[in-house]
């Protein structure tokens, strides 16, 4: 017994001795992998055995990076310690020796952080063992960043083909016939994802007549969970120009009546999916006004929603002409004409791929405007993506045509963006910032990593990952929005690594894989003390949630997420 216990400290000597040894073999193992992770990536979507070995792998990636970060702090430590103790030593004589308790814990530090390297390295090698069980294809991809070209994204404001569909929307909102006495008039756009619901929508919102027309426009994303005092306090804080703190329906509900008394307004509910009839009278009955002309504007993918509106306008797919002309538009975007020539018959067949979907048009549309060579082009007409069933009813094909096409380096810039909410309006230069915080910038001065970032982030959107531009004066993208498909894509690709909770919260989370998360929009947040459990979070938004006690809970939070790099109440207006 007393061999085994000798023999056990004589292997943990070893490797506290061998700590930066066995970090450049865990990095090397990771390189090794990285030749087959694009053939990874391809198969994941219809191999759940492939998806596993993937997830493990990034899970293995986190908790290596996580080591190492927890070593370099813990050399911080000990060289701080040991200046201190050094100082110590002009006090008294006996200090200039170090302690051996202070000797020890140089020791322990070493050793916890070589037991965890230890554990990690065997699971990897495990992993990239298993590789050769799947026959993975390697690829050399490292020369695919050099094509790295921020070309300008195509802002198209208005869509090929629905000049008819806006004139009839524009109608129902300014139209004198649609005045009712009641005050209250109840349009929606009805269609499946990508069909261009949310662009119609938006171009009725923004044009001038509606503008004039007016006197108050609120633009809020419902979605799931139908909450009408989320909705209420979204229309006061937007009437008000501030925050709204009030959580009592029957306040909000007065505030809204103050609020609007008089004023014609258009209220666009982005994204309806409740069928239940009772939460959508107790939010009509609360809008609900006396001015004559005001609006609400609907838009949903659930056909049944509708049968609670009093006027429906169906959106269908654009036809093979209207798909190829702004297929054409996008795609041939300062291209020859010799060029055009050359492509015109193939481009007409991959139009057709998309289906009339506008967004489906677009995303493929800016992949080929970026690809010259006749044989690109025919490898995603003919590419075995277009054959896979699961992209009815989760993920687009085109999104995922996209997504491939991408350096690996650039993929999970993309991927991270997934912990912004549904519909939120993305500040670049906070989106930058977070991506700084998660070592995907690699540079030394911190305002070149800010110049990468900008670039990496109009390649995103020069590829329809992103949408919705808000630029400043001098042309520059400062705010944006992700497409609701676009966000559930890239759910799809982050999985347990990101977690949105709202008020009800997800009952299947793997907290210790949580990576990045956010806490939207309660009173009392009973998921605040459920971030404890993630372990391994890096990322921590919090957005309108008011904490009761946040001298308490801070405090507590830092004691438990050991791993946390970003901390964010910037949207909580009763935290100062």
């Amino acid at each position: 017994m007393a061999f085994v216990v000798e023999q056990q400290i004589h292997d943990e000597l070893t490797l506290v001795l061998g700590v930066e040894a066995q970090i450049q073999s865990l990095t090397d193992t990771l390189r090794s992998v990285r030749d087959v992770l694009e053939d990874v990536e391809r198969r994941q979507v219809k191999e759940k055995s492939v998806q596993g070995w993937l997830e493990r792998l990034k899970d293995m990636a986190y908790q290596m990076d996580d080591v190492v970060d927890e070593w370099s702090t813990v050399i911080l430590q000990l060289q701080i310690e040991e200046a201190e103790n050094a100082s110590m030593s002009t006090k008294k004589v006996s200090s200039c020796i170090p302690s051996p308790c202070f000797c020890l814990k140089q020791v322990t530090f070493r050793r916890d952080i070589a037991l965890k390297i230890k554990s990690i390295k065997q699971e990897l090698h495990d992993i990239a063992s298993e590789r050769t069980n799947f026959n993975f294809v390697s690829s050399r991809s490292e020369e695919r960043l050099q094509r790295l070209i921020t070309t300008s994204a195509i802002d198209i404001s208005e869509v090929c083909g629905r000049d008819m569909d806006k004139d009839t929307i524009l109608g129902h909102l300014l139209g004198k016939n649609c005045q009712q006495k009641s005050g209250l008039y109840i349009v929606s756009i009805v269609g499946t994802r990508g069909m261009g619901k949310t662009t119609l929508a938006q171009l009725a919102y923004n044009h001038t007549k509606v503008k004039a027309h007016f006197d108050e426009r609120i633009w809020f994303c419902v979605s799931d969970p139908f909450e009408p005092i989320k909705v209420c306090r979204a229309i006061v804080e937007a009437l008000q120009k501030k925050p709204c703190n009030i959580h009592d329906l029957e306040v909000v509900q007065q505030e809204i009546e103050t609020c609007i008394a008089g004023k014609k307004f258009l209220l666009v509910l982005h994204d309806v999916c409740t069928e239940d009839y009772r939460l959508w009278e107790q939010l009509k009955n609360t809008i609900n006004c006396r001015a004559s002309g005001s609006r609400v504007l609907v838009t949903t993918r659930n056909d049944s929603v509708v049968k609670m509106m009093r006027t429906k306008h169906p959106l269908g797919e654009l036809s093979p002409e209207q798909s190829w002309a702004l297929f054409h538009q996008i795609a041939f975007f300062e291209k020859s004409r010799e060029k055009v020539e050359e492509l015109k018959a193939i481009s007409e067949k991959i139009a057709d791929k998309c289906k009339g979907l506008p967004l489906a048009i677009r995303t493929l549309g800016n992949l080929m405007r970026l690809n010259n060579k006749k044989e690109e082009w025919e490898n995603i007409l003919n590419s075995e993506v277009w054959q896979l069933d699961e992209f009815e009813r989760d993920i687009s094909p085109t999104l995922l045509l996209s997504y491939y096409d991408l350096p690996p380096a650039i993929k999970c810039y993309f991927s991270f963006c997934v912990v912004f909410p549904k519909d939120s309006v993305i500040e670049i230069d906070k989106l930058i910032k977070l991506w700084m915080a998660q070592n995907y910038l690699n540079s030394n001065a911190s305002r070149e990593m800010e110049m990468v970032g900008r670039d990496y982030f109009e390649y995103l959107a020069a590829r329809s990952f992103f949408q919705d531009f808000e630029k400043d004066g001098d042309d520059s993208i400062i705010r944006c929005k992700m497409h609701d498909i676009v966000h559930s894509f890239a759910q799809f690709l982050t999985k347990n690594e990101c977690c949105i909770m709202n008020k009800e919260g997800r009952t299947n989370i793997s907290f210790q894989k949580i990576r990045n998360a956010t806490l939207n929009g309660q009173q009392r947040h009973p998921n605040f003390v459920s971030t404890y459990k993630m372990k391994n979070l890096r990322t921590l938004l919090l957005e309108f949630v008011v904490v009761s006690s946040i001298d308490e809970a801070l405090p507590n939070l830092f004691q438990h997420l050991t791993c946390l790099r970003v901390l964010d109440f910037v949207r909580n207006p009763s935290i100062k």
